[in-house]
């Protein structure tokens, strides 16, 4: 039985990747700074990535690293771009050396579509910067890797950080959505569960060393995803576009920067997008009705 740490575990796409481990029969590890609220048996230590000294010794015998912790937010990274900076480039080096340390058979590194981008922002620049220093890592140290460039990725299980979540909660609390953009913005949505099959895929052996793209088939523009959504609630939600650039965003495509090609993987069968945003917008529905009744 392979032992699998992932950092970042009690998190939104993390705890997908936990769960399709659990079911393929890895003995799993969550490196967090939150025990996982989906994974109370799971074994779990308290980790800040930023701070070399709470890593070391915690990869002895462990096979594979997952790695998802880190600043997730591009919007995040525009108000805040040294935090940007430390977590996703230092706090991937401390993750990288401990992992040569302990003799770590395999780095997965979760990237971001926005490697490809001159959009992004600091986020962007952090995951560009963290995919080179894995490479040289290779090249230097010979620490195998697997690198996963993610796009719009939704779930469940989604916090503010994901701009699906903040548009259906806003959908649900104020019964419209504002829109930074005209609606034009295009993106190829896959859900968390989706990602998180694919993502396990790559364990196999044949992705050692590889770039692997993982943004779904579901293309679709924000005006038609809004669309979609307003129907959804019997059209009673009101949808108000900005009509301004969406600092940091792409508008259709993230390709503007050349770095390596990767794969690009898709999920068949996946999970249809309008069933996704369904299961998502009763999850968010939950867990409004739950704050509220705390707060009574």
């Amino acid at each position: 039985m392979y032992r699998v740490a992932v950092t970042g575990g009690s998190g939104f796409l993390g705890s997908y990747v936990v769960d399709e481990l659990l079911l393929r029969g890895y003995e799993v590890i969550i490196f967090d700074l939150q025990p996982s609220k989906w994974h109370p048996k799971v074994d779990f230590y308290k980790v800040d990535i930023s701070d070399p000294s709470q890593i070391k010794g915690k990869l002895k015998n462990i096979d594979y690293v997952f790695h998802f912790a880190g600043l997730a937010d591009l919007n995040q990274s525009l108000s805040k771009p040294r935090l940007a900076v430390e977590l996703n480039v230092n706090g991937t080096y401390n993750i990288l050396e401990e992992c040569l340390n302990a003799n770590v058979k395999r780095f997965l590194y979760a990237s971001s579509a926005y490697v490809f981008s001159t959009s992004g922002a600091m986020y962007g620049a952090s995951k560009r910067a963290s995919e080179l220093i894995i490479e040289e890592f290779n090249r230097s140290f010979g620490l195998d890797y697997s690198i996963i460039r993610y796009g719009s990725v939704y779930g469940e299980r989604a916090d503010e950080s994901n701009r699906m979540y903040r548009i259906l909660v806003q959908a649900l609390t104020e019964k419209k959505i504002d829109f930074l953009g005209d609606g034009s913005e295009v993106r190829e949505y896959i859900h968390a569960s989706d990602a998180a099959k694919l993502s396990v895929d790559l364990l196999d052996d044949e992705f050692s060393g590889h770039h692997v793209i993982l943004t779904g088939v579901e293309k679709y523009s924000y005006r038609e995803l809004l669309s979609l959504i307003s129907e959804m609630f019997k059209n009673g939600i009101k949808i108000d576009f900005a009509s301004e650039d969406y600092k940091g965003h792409y508008t259709f495509t993230p390709y503007s920067f050349s770095p390596t090609v990767g794969k690009k993987l898709v999920a068949n069968p996946f999970i249809d997008f309008g069933q996704g945003i369904l299961s998502c917008i009763e999850s968010i529905h939950h867990e409004l009705e739950d704050k509220n009744s705390d707060k009574n």
